[in-house]
């Protein structure tokens, strides 16, 4: 004869399904938003970086330029 489960077991095991799935779309959330926010830094360094080689600042170069590979060495 079967084994039956019980309404709770079958609930408990419906709702870790759903957990899982709600922590696997939270980590997918998590990324977009992460990729986002490095582009968005990516690009704003590239044209301060852009911006202080028109006006020949070294000294702003160097430092954004710094600030650029610590971005891009953690990507």
């Amino acid at each position: 004869m079967k084994e039956r489960k019980s309404y709770t077991e079958i609930m408990k095991a419906r709702s870790a399904k759903v957990n899982a799935e709600n922590f696997m779309m939270d980590v997918y959330i998590q990324m977009v938003l992460d990729e986002a926010v490095f582009n968005y830094k990516k690009l704003k360094l590239e044209e301060k970086i852009n911006e202080a080689l028109d006006r020949y600042d070294k000294e702003s170069f160097q430092k954004l330029s710094e600030e650029y590979v610590q971005l891009l060495k953690y990507a």
